[in-house]
């Protein structure tokens, strides 16, 4: 009986992962929100948030989780970007350091500037528990658009992001820490 449950567990866990693999989204088709939040830690999110920010598919734009010695200008520099874009749409979340706490982050500063919809750009892989995170710690009346960079993860890094997807959607059903 253990063992039949345990198989089913098994079956039921690796066809959930082929889905979620077959899901991942890639870059969202022109469709301009108020904001775009970027959480750092991945290639290619900071540069697609702001081509998209400079191709004013948003008014403004939130780098969530950057380090606290970063100052905008570093960025403009890195990402040969022109000052004024920081100094006038792009701001800096010194405060978050992993997925939960830049959801946390970026709904204060979305609720701070009135945001009803929000591009969230992410590595495509983690598009599906950033989009739930933020999502949650957000709650209705705001609308979440997942935008997926093409990313080439290890199989245990999808892995591994595809069991805490399942641990923390269940954590969420179950009312803890949402």
């Amino acid at each position: 009986m253990i063992v039949r449950l345990l198989a089913v567990l098994a079956i039921a866990w690796a066809l959930g992962f082929v889905v979620f693999m077959l899901a991942l989204p890639g870059p969202l088709a022109p469709n301009t929100t108020d904001a775009i939040v970027v959480p750092t830690g991945g290639a290619g999110r900071i540069d697609r948030g702001l081509a998209l920010l400079q191709a004013r598919q948003a008014r403004r734009m939130l780098v969530t989780g950057v380090g606290p010695g970063v100052r905008p200008a570093d960025l403009a520099r890195t990402y040969r970007v022109p000052p004024r874009v920081f100094a006038c749409c792009v701001d800096l979340g010194k405060d978050a350091v992993d997925t939960r706490s830049n959801a946390e982050e970026s709904a204060a500063w979305i609720r701070a500037h009135r945001f009803r919809s929000v591009r969230l750009v992410t590595s495509d892989w983690h598009v599906p528990r950033a989009n739930m995170e933020l999502k949650a710690a957000l709650g209705p009346g705001v609308i979440v658009l997942g935008d997926g960079v093409e990313g080439t993860p290890r199989l245990g890094t999808l892995i591994n992001e595809y069991d805490k997807l399942l641990l923390r959607r269940v954590a969420l059903w179950i009312g803890i820490g949402g």
